[in-house]
């Protein structure tokens, strides 16, 4: 491979395997580099959420995709940082030198400046936040059922999502289902009346781009599970134990889930890219 232009791919989402893809058979050298050696498959992560589906099942190895790709090579490592004019990447353990980049890093939550979301509120953007949003509700479940204290259980068995979008509608439905079925059967001393699943959306309707008509039926899915949708619903900010909407409302809750929203993801949340 030794004179053919090299390309360095940040990124094992679907950009990135979109990216070697096409070059895989071209007169080029690939370095794939992501920090994790699986490919998440994003549109199924509120199903590891809501204990659907094991985490397993929604990850691929990445090396598996690159068999039979022998001008692709893989690395396992962070970015630090990038500098653009000797075209070099730093990561944690190499430094690369590239002809071509792609950066294909994908997006990360975003929290539109509402105090305490970003400490308190839990995201759904990675497999890992996906295991610990299962492992929070299940672990509420558990304290709910010895906590004598009205309040507080209470609190446990409130479960706040924010963003009416996709992912949030998606989510919330199969945390509905997940709690009177699987859930109501594993815990039959639990006071089921006092479960409360809220959705929250600052607009004035769910899934803003659909078609109404499937927004509203969106709408009545949900009403039929029981959950409680607030629509022009405002977060003002986020607590370690309640949520508060611009009117003024408290929603006292232990689960805060953000939906809300995504940005571009950096290459490296700990520190920007580097421009000489």
């Amino acid at each position: 491979m030794m004179g053919q232009p090299r390309v360095v791919i940040i990124g094992a989402g679907f950009g990135g395997f979109w990216a070697v893809r096409k070059l895989s058979k071209g007169p080029v050298e690939v370095v794939l580099v992501d920090r994790n050696n699986y490919h998440t498959f994003f549109p199924l992560l509120y199903q590891v959420g809501t204990a659907e589906l094991e985490p397993g099942q929604i990850i691929y190895p990445v090396r598996s995709f690159l068999r039979n790709r022998p001008n692709i090579e893989f690395l396992m490592d962070e970015v630090k940082k990038i500098d653009w004019n000797n075209r070099t990447v730093e990561c944690e353990s190499h430094w690369l030198t590239y002809d071509f980049l792609i950066l294909a890093v994908g997006s990360a939550p975003h929290f539109f400046g509402v105090a305490g979301a970003s400490e308190n509120a839990m995201p759904l953007r990675s497999l890992e936040e996906g295991i610990d949003v299962r492992n929070h509700i299940l672990q509420c479940f558990e304290k709910a059922v010895h906590e004598p204290d009205l309040a507080i259980r209470q609190r446990l068995l409130t479960f706040a999502i924010v963003g009416g979008g996709p992912t949030g509608v998606e989510f919330t439905g199969a945390l509905s289902e997940l709690v009177s079925g699987p859930i109501r059967k594993d815990y039959p001393t639990l006071d089921f009346q006092m479960v409360r699943i809220v959705l929250l959306e600052a607009a004035n309707r769910l899934l803003s781009g659909i078609p109404e008509k499937l927004s509203q039926y969106a709408l009545d899915q949900l009403h039929r599970k029981g959950v409680d949708v607030r629509l022009e619903a405002v977060v003002d900010e986020v607590t370690e134990h309640a949520v508060w909407l611009k009117e003024g409302e408290q929603i006292p809750t232990e689960t805060v889930v953000w939906t809300a929203g995504v940005r571009g993801s950096k290459v490296s949340e700990s520190s920007e890219l580097l421009v000489n």
